[in-house]
């Protein structure tokens, strides 16, 4: 008696290591796969260049710098420039400029971004509730002096603040008090600085606090007020709450600007009087370009790094805590 044996039935596609078909169909999905990174990479090699030679290599060699006696004979030199430590980190906790430039950047930012993110959010709620006819227009009227160069805004301040014949001096003559020289007194001169800051970034914070007042549900809003929630009630008990992201973001971007701020100290008064006015970017500024202290203007550039990024770390850890 004969047997027959069996036909073995098909078996499935023989499978690769990683799980894919043994065919050449694999292969050229890899190769596809390969020229497409390839591309990406080939596409994205001009900003890579100019990020390394603009960005990534000063930021690498102010580091470096901050640790040597970089000078002005250093320019043509770098590589004779010696190796000091950290004796500049050290020089700066006991130079009185750095410290009072210290002092005024914290004075800057600790009167300036509350009164800036609180006259923002004041103004957007304005705009989206009160305002309908001429929205646009105001939107556009608080957001003109934050793309508008710092050249033109200085002189309309100077003509503003100006003690003899500017705005609020002949505003003064008019109702009989005489207006103080808001910039040349060590008293007025950083308030004013603030003002203008505060006046020219307002519109910013403005249109982020609108975005965000949009995206609030109307029928939370309506709820609270068929509950007989009062407008200060309805601000405070669900407006702020759920624009927390929000003033987290607008907060953090006005903090850092605040503590870089550099443009209108340098326009208006050149940090006088008396260094009333002197902020650390201005006074890395004037070590680095004017008396070519490179090595010690780096040092206050990374002082100023380490203070910026522990400040943002607070704000981000204490807000976001409050998000949940």
């Amino acid at each position: 008696m004969s047997t027959t044996t069996p036909t073995p039935a098909p078996s499935a596609a023989v499978k690769t290591a990683d799980g894919g078909p043994a065919d050449g169909k694999g292969r050229r999905r890899k190769r596809s796969v390969g020229k497409q990174n390839l591309a990406g990479w080939l596409f994205s090699t001009p900003f890579l260049v100019l990020f390394g030679v603009f960005m990534l290599f000063p930021i690498v060699a102010t580091l470096l710098m901050s640790f040597t006696d970089f000078g002005q004979r250093n320019v043509r030199r770098p590589l004779e420039a010696e190796f000091v430590g950290i004796e500049n980190y050290v020089k700066l906790f006991g130079d009185e400029q750095f410290l009072k430039a210290l002092f005024n950047t914290a004075y800057f930012v600790v009167v300036g971004v509350p009164l800036t993110i609180g006259l923002g959010l004041f103004a957007a709620v304005l705009l989206n509730s009160g305002i309908d006819k001429a929205r646009t227009v105001f939107r556009v009227g608080f957001y003109a002096p934050v793309v508008t160069t710092i050249v033109a805004v200085a002189i309309v301040w100077r003509f503003v603040l100006d003690p003899a014949d500017g705005l609020i001096a002949g505003l003064g003559d008019e109702l009989g008090f005489t207006a103080p020289d808001f910039l040349g007194s060590e008293t007025w001169a950083m308030p004013s600085l603030i003002a203008m800051a505060v006046w020219r970034n307002l519109g910013t914070v403005m249109v982020l606090m609108i975005a965000g007042l949009q995206a609030i549900p109307t029928e939370v809003r309506e709820a609270a007020r068929l509950d007989g929630a009062s407008a200060w009630q309805e601000l405070r008990r669900i407006t702020v709450p759920l624009l927390r992201p929000t003033l987290l973001y607008a907060t953090v971007i006005t903090t850092i600007g605040y503590l870089n701020v550099f443009e209108e100290p340098f326009v208006m008064t050149q940090g006088g009087p008396s260094d009333a006015t002197l902020t650390v970017s201005l006074d890395m500024y004037k070590q680095g370009f004017s008396f070519f202290n490179m090595g010690y203007a780096s040092a206050m550039a990374y002082v100023l790094f380490v203070v910026i990024m522990g400040i943002t770390v607070l704000q981000l850890r204490l807000m976001k805590d409050n998000t949940k």
